[in-house]
């Protein structure tokens, strides 16, 4: 099946399971302190819906646009904006009619849900699969060190030993460390096996941020080529998955790094490979005739990169380094589950204030993007993990105080336990009103950078 359908479908899967327990995280509490809850809808029934089905008091069904869903609570203003319902004087089974404190309870149900959710998620993954992880031990080529970081001391080849003096136990992890916690030094070994620990700048993940560099630390890899896309320049000039590339304009290459770096150097200009299949040397220079000449009694194919600088051959990094894998018992699988939960939560609240920067607004996503969060093939694992990530988002999200999500009602029903007042209802309307217009115009532009980028990038 196309990689882009086997996406699809797990970002539909996925998001039907998280909308169907968010709007349950609304429905039960109702139900428990007596309010009529009339709709419970998965995706939205615009004009129509595919199904729907009375039982009791509610409507159940499933729309036909699957940007969300919403259960339809009577007596509450939400983005129904029933007002022939709200100008009838309150009924005791409506939202208006209950104390504040069971209206709280109501509302603050579905980011409940989606947070406990992803902490059973994460602990079930973990308990399932336990969890990966690579030690400095587990990479014996260590890091490649992105130029702006060797300003600081790094090297080609370092291996991070602690951060803030503790032991790193993912050596992975170094990259989200650095952009999103709060790292003061690093420690590492070099090459020559000497010990260094590194000062860090208290503003190092802006800096990150602004100069495009989110993984100053890669895994050294052997250029063996994973990889050729089909059509690329690599792919005209012969070269297959397998290759080793052995020198460019005859400069020895031990690393991938060293490939990437020499093809930017480039700028475009051909290039000469050396490199080695089934343990014989071939040369292929580039420019762009693709003529073929004996050269040394060498093979010679010319070519140039493509337009964006690339030669369309990739490696992979798995194969210079070893992943283990901890496995935990029941009761250990809690602990990981909370902790894996409150620190993805902690990730990405630390990133959500580069969305109000200029170059942050451009890389917001909407569906496209999501939906990229999922592999390309079906992997329960996989799809679970993410699942939990989705949750944790959808919670954040949701108790933004913006009119017309829950966290706008959530900041009003404070306002009213707090002064004894309730906010006026057509002020409410209006405040609802307007978040739906901030809401669907953030839907917009969100599917429109998506769209941008799959047309453009």
């Amino acid at each position: 099946m196309d990689p882009f359908f086997i996406k699809a479908l797990q970002l539909i899967l996925s998001l039907s399971i998280l909308i169907v327990l968010h709007e349950l995280g609304h429905f039960i509490p109702a139900k428990m302190f007596g309010i009529k809850v009339e709709k419970f809808f998965l995706f939205f029934d615009v004009k129509f819906a595919l199904f729907k089905k009375k039982i009791g008091d509610t409507v159940y069904g499933v729309g036909w646009l699957p940007l969300g869903g919403y259960v339809k609570i009577a007596g509450m203003i939400d983005e129904s904006m029933d007002k022939e319902q709200m100008a009838q004087p309150p009924k005791p089974w409506e939202f208006r009619s209950k104390p504040a404190w069971q209206r709280l309870i109501v509302m603050v149900g579905g980011v409940t849900v989606n947070i406990v959710l992803g902490f059973v998620i994460y602990m079930m993954v973990v308990f399932v699969w336990g969890s990966p992880y690579i030690t400095p031990q587990d990479m014996p080529n260590g890091f490649a060190v992105d130029d702006s970081f060797k300003e600081y001391g790094f090297r080609d080849g370092d291996k991070v030993l602690r951060v803030n003096g503790e032991n790193l136990q993912n050596s992975i992890d170094i990259n989200k460390y650095l952009f999103l916690r709060d790292v003061n030094n690093i420690t590492v070994e070099h090459q020559d096996g000497t010990s260094e620990t590194i000062a860090i700048p208290e503003d190092i993940g802006s800096e990150m941020f602004e100069q495009g560099v989110m993984q100053p630390f890669i895994p050294m890899t052997i250029p063996v080529l994973d990889s050729v896309v089909s059509g690329s320049p690599a792919d005209l000039a012969g070269l297959r998955k397998g290759d080793r590339i052995i020198s460019i304009n005859d400069i020895e290459i031990g690393y991938w790094h060293q490939v990437t770096r020499k093809v930017d150097e480039s700028e475009g200009r051909e290039l000469t490979l050396v490199y080695s299949r089934d343990g014989e040397l071939e040369s292929v220079e580039m420019d762009q005739d693709k003529s073929e000449v004996l050269k040394n009694n060498l093979k010679t194919v010319s070519l140039t990169p493509d337009e964006e600088g690339n030669l369309g051959v990739y490696v992979d990094p798995k194969a210079s380094i070893k992943i283990s894998r901890e496995h935990y018992s029941f009761s250990e699988s809690i602990e990981k589950g909370f902790d894996l939960a409150y620190w993805t939560l902690h990730d990405y609240v630390a990133q959500f204030k580069y969305v109000f920067t200029k170059k942050g607004a451009t890389q917001v996503g909407g569906f496209g993007a999501i939906g990229g969060l999922f592999p390309d093939a079906w992997n329960w694992q996989a799809f679970w993990m993410t699942t939990a990530f989705i949750s944790i988002i959808l919670a954040f999200m949701n108790i933004l105080p913006i009119p017309a999500l829950d966290g706008g009602h959530v900041v009003f029903l404070l306002y009213e336990m707090v002064t004894g007042r309730k906010p006026n209802e057509k002020f409410m309307e209006y405040a609802q009103l307007v978040g739906f217009v901030i809401l669907i115009a953030l839907v917009l532009f969100a599917n429109g950078n998506d769209i941008y980028r799959w047309l453009f990038e």
